[in-house]
């Protein structure tokens, strides 16, 4: 593996698994009434499908991240592979809501192996530098592009198959995937006496995050000041605050606190955690919008978000050529004003919108914004993480963004509920109601990515000294790779909400 052929190889692979995992945050949303209606969901038990993905995902990354620093990055990501694709047969071949929504989680939990094991196997091919930047750019143009991609191949399958294409999908790509992994990507694992897996730690911020995204999203029908809903919460903070306790004092965490007091680190993971948090619910809430108030087909939904992700794919480059030279803080907070902007434009469509005079600008703005972000964001998130937390860190990082998602549609999802029935109690007609309950929706997903620019200025410029980069080139054709690194991941995802109407 010391050529760059090999190298790019290998990068294609992994680059394939990752985006096979942020593919299946979006692809069964515009898909949901139809899964709904075969399967006889309940309208508060179909988001779950959505949900149950996200959650699981989010919620074991960590876990999955120091199981692939441990047990071998390559071995780990073979293995998340097979359950992915195992557990997307599995949901094709689901006769029963709860099945499904079951093996949705056992998808999620495949995933959460998967991509901190790839992102870090992207670290140790790659050395800081030119050629790692440029196959990070590709990355985060993938993280970008993964969800919007998934919405227009759900729509296509959907209206061409049925929704179970679009799980069967995954089995001869995650198929190809793992056999193609045994041959060209290279087995990297953390060398340590002992193994420590932090279980404790794994079980309270996976059980803290999942009763809070439970809580956020049920409470629209049980009522914000209720028992349930006050005490799901407290309880969710509780796990939460254990988590950190527990953290702290385990000789070998889960989570090393002390990776959050780089100032790269920290500031990345808090960037990404509102990315996930306005991004992803800007889409799920778009999705609803153009289906339930313009009334689009699954099919047109789909080639409607495709705005957004040529855009990001095709500014990639630029992205990543900025964040080399002046330094990823100032791009990503660029990133994140233009996502806050195209957001806050698209409050402006009304009932009976159109697609080329109101939507076509927003979709394409904030696309420009997602270039803008993933990548410095993965640029940032890994500087100065030694080797052997590559797997955790990246975790971290990929942690932020899916629980963001996961909190950000919640909390969008609520608001949009909440103003919607005000307004139908007004007497409005359910259009009406639906577009000014989705406006207020997007008007927090715009707060959510304006409040993080200047905490991306604070995040330092990345000053590595040509004579160093340019002696690590030269090495290069000799060494093995290893270092500091960047990820990025695309959200978590919609729950869906098709219960809104």
């Amino acid at each position: 593996m010391t050529t760059s052929v090999h190298r790019w190889r290998a990068f294609g692979v992994l680059a394939l698994g990752y985006f096979m995992t942020i593919v299946d945050l979006t692809i069964v949303n515009v898909a949901l009434p139809t899964i709904g209606h075969d399967l006889e969901f309940s309208e508060s038990g179909l988001q779950w499908v959505v949900t149950a993905y996200g959650l699981s995902f989010g919620g074991l990354l960590l876990l999955g991240g120091r199981a692939a620093d441990l047990l071998g990055r390559r071995r780990m990501f073979i293995a998340g592979m097979a359950l992915f694709t195992a557990a997307s047969l599995a949901c094709a071949l689901s006769e029963d809501s709860l099945l499904l929504v079951v093996f949705r989680a056992v998808q999620g939990a495949g995933a959460a192996v998967v991509l901190p094991a790839g992102l870090s196997l992207v670290l140790t091919i790659f050395r800081e530098g030119a050629e790692r930047n440029r196959a990070l750019g590709v990355w985060g143009a993938l993280a970008a592009a993964g969800a919007t991609v998934g919405l227009l191949a759900g729509g296509a399958l959907t209206r061409y198959g049925s929704w179970e294409y679009i799980f069967y999908l995954n089995v001869p790509i995650g198929l190809a995937a793992i056999a193609l992994a045994f041959r060209v990507v290279p087995e990297s694992r953390r060398e340590t006496a002992t193994r420590h897996y932090d279980l404790r730690g794994a079980a309270t911020v996976t059980a803290g995050l999942l009763l809070g995204v439970y809580a956020i999203s049920t409470a629209p029908d049980e009522g914000w000041a209720t028992a349930r809903t006050l005490g799901l919460l407290a309880v969710s903070g509780l796990l939460l605050l254990a988590f950190f306790v527990i953290e702290a004092r385990v000789a070998e965490p889960l989570l090393p606190l002390r990776l959050l007091a780089n100032r790269s680190v920290g500031g990345a993971n808090l960037v990404g955690l509102a990315l996930g948090g306005s991004f992803y619910a800007f889409l799920f809430i778009g999705t609803l919008y153009l289906q339930q108030v313009l009334g689009f087909t699954a099919l047109q939904t789909g080639l409607a978000w495709l705005a957004t992700s040529l855009m990001s794919i095709a500014l990639a480059g630029v992205s990543q050529f900025l964040t080399t030279r002046i330094g990823a803080g100032a791009v990503m907070a660029v990133g994140m004003g233009m996502i806050a902007g195209g957001i806050a434009w698209i409050t402006r469509v009304p009932v009976d919108g159109h697609f080329w005079p109101d939507l076509a600008g927003p979709l394409v703005l904030t696309g420009a914004g997602t270039a803008f972000g993933f990548i410095p964001i993965s640029v940032a998130g890994l500087a100065g993480v030694a080797e052997p937390q590559a797997g955790v860190a990246s975790g971290l990082l990929n942690t932020a963004q899916q629980i963001g998602g996961a909190l950000g549609v919640a909390i969008a999802s609520t608001v949009a509920t909440t103003h919607t029935a005000t307004v139908l109690a007004g007497g409005a007609a359910l259009p009406f109601a639906l577009t000014q309950g989705f406006h207020y929706a997007w008007w927090v997903c715009s707060a959510i990515a304006v409040l993080s620019v200047p905490v991306a200025f604070l995040v330092p410029r990345d000053r590595t000294d040509p004579a160093e980069a340019a002696e690590a080139a030269d090495g290069e054709a000799g060494a093995g790779a290893a270092g500091a690194g960047a990820a990025a991941d695309g959200v978590a995802e919609p729950q869906s909400v098709a219960g809104i109407a």
